[in-house]
């Protein structure tokens, strides 16, 4: 029985000022990841394409851990963008060949009155081919469950960056604003009265 579920989460994160701003630090998509996920579970293909293993999600009495490839860029501006590119569930082929899941984000930079705040949405989408067992379940309680568990996983990565990623932000500048030499003070040809 195919089923499609889906599930939005916006964030705004107000950035403390630095010595370096922060469009810097997210030109560097490996950093955000790292932010978001937990290391021991992300494995990097190549300078903007990362695997991640997710851990295993409970829909119903059906236990399955996906595994999504996801593309990170950055524009110049330091706006961030996410897309899942590839996708299996692993230990459950019959879900997998029937599993389709898109993956939708992004996270700006916003300056106002010299404030800069992190602006973001990502939309999560998957299409599924449940399992013969599940054709007796009324469908309302299917949507409804898969919807909150699409929820609770943009949920988790929503609540992972806003702690995360200012945390990983002013230890990356703390690390590379440390390491510059810092410009040399000149004396003053005014006496000091």
């Amino acid at each position: 029985m195919p089923i499609r579920f889906t599930a939005s989460q916006t964030v705004e994160i107000a950035v403390p000022e630095q010595p370096v701003p922060i469009q810097h630090y997210l030109r560097q998509p490996q950093r955000l990841i790292n932010a978001l996920v937990d290391s021991s579970r992300i494995e990097q293909l190549n300078e903007q394409m990362f695997r991640l293993r997710m851990r295993p999600l409970t829909f119903m009495t059906l236990s399955i851990q996906p595994m999504a490839d996801l593309k990170v860029w950055a524009e110049p501006n330091g706006t961030v963008h996410l897309r899942s590119v590839a996708c299996e569930i692993l230990g459950f082929d019959y879900v997998n060949q029937r599993f389709a899941l898109n993956l939708i984000g992004h996270l700006s930079p916003w300056q106002v009155n010299g404030e800069t705040t992190l602006k973001g949405k990502a939309d999560l989408e998957v299409e599924v081919d449940l399992p013969p067992p599940f054709i007796f379940t009324p469908k309302p309680i299917l949507e409804a469950t898969g919807n909150g568990l699409l929820k609770s996983v943009l949920l988790t990565i929503k609540q992972r960056l806003l702690y995360q990623l200012l945390e990983d932000y002013q230890r990356w500048v703390s690390d590379n604003y440390e390491s510059c030499p810092q410009p040399a003070v000149l004396p003053s040809n005014n006496p000091i009265s």
